[in-house]
């Protein structure tokens, strides 16, 4: 089978295109009723306040008041050398920073930490022609 590359990458190009344009548009929808969300999850929250309850039931669903607590950190050295001290890395997510490993096995390609998996494939990247 033989295959145009020219038109491949003009096809290409189009449907990138248009799924960007469909995701914009599809994101402005979602912020909208987000904004709409947060105004009625207030109002809620406002009927926990005058009522004292944690919330509530209506024929159409129920409604419960919590408290959401996030830690963040403004200093990543100070917060490293804390967990370091305390011996609690389960502070910190289980993932893996791709560039920066990369880079590490790049520079020590005779250290290979146990149980890492590496998975590659090729893959194809378009760019659109300089005008």
């Amino acid at each position: 089978m033989t295959y145009d590359a020219d038109k491949l990458v003009t096809v290409y190009i189009k449907m990138r295109d248009a799924k960007t344009k469909i995701m914009r548009e599809a994101e402005e929808k979602a912020a909208e009723i987000q904004t709409q969300m947060d105004t009625v999850e207030q109002c809620l929250l406002e009927i926990c306040k005058a009522t004292g309850q944690d919330g509530g039931k209506t024929t159409h669903g129920s409604f419960t008041r919590s408290v959401k607590t996030r830690y963040e950190t403004t200093n990543w050295p100070k917060m490293y050398d804390f967990i370091k001290a305390n011996d609690v890395p389960q502070l910190l997510e289980q993932r893996i920073h791709q560039t920066n490993m990369k880079q590490f096995l790049q520079e020590n390609p005779d250290l290979l930490p146990e149980g890492i998996n590496v998975n590659s494939r090729y893959a194809v990247t378009v760019r659109r022609a300089s005008k």
